[in-house]
């Protein structure tokens, strides 16, 4: 496809390209924006679309990983951190748990029921409280996805049972 027909695919595009801008950002404004965007980024990356893919696809594609990365950067840099904080004193609310004897012993009694998990469903559910998501567990442990939500739903179990006479306040 030369220049001249790429550029006619893809001004017969915009409808298409304006409703899925609006599909993703549900904003008007924001819409035309990613579509500017898109439609540059498209016409720069020109070299790299092979003629037997899915123009539209293709398109669209590179339109929501625009809008991903963009959502990603607008995150970051709503992130505040105060670097004046005391990280090390810090001053936990008085909800948290941690500012009574019960509640320190608690916490105690929580963590040695996890660390009677067995090695498998440990470390499973320990991943999990980090925040790792079911398939980025999967990943690290080389197990099918199955297998960590099966693990991480006997470790809730065990960990039930363990504590059962714990009760939320």
């Amino acid at each position: 496809m030369n220049a001249l027909q790429f550029q006619k695919k893809l001004l017969s595009m915009q409808e298409n390209m304006m409703n899925f801008a609006l599909m993703l950002t549900a904003n008007r404004d924001d819409a035309q924006d990613l579509m500017q965007d898109t439609t540059l980024k498209v016409l720069d990356n020109q070299e790299k679309f092979v003629d037997n893919v899915n123009f539209k696809g293709w398109v669209l594609t590179v339109m929501r990983n625009i809008f991903i990365n963009n959502y990603h950067k607008i995150v970051r840099t709503q992130t505040v951190v105060d670097r004046n904080v005391d990280l090390y004193n810090l001053d936990i609310g008085n909800n948290s748990g941690f500012d009574s004897p019960d509640g320190a012993y608690q916490i105690k009694e929580i963590t040695r029921a996890i660390n009677s998990l067995n090695d498998e469903l440990k470390v499973a559910f320990s991943m999990f409280l980090g925040g790792y998501k079911y398939n980025e567990i999967a990943e690290k442990l080389c197990v099918p996805l199955g297998t960590v939500k099966s693990r991480i739903f006997f470790a809730r179990q065990e960990l039930q049972k363990v504590l059962k006479d714990f009760r939320q306040s």
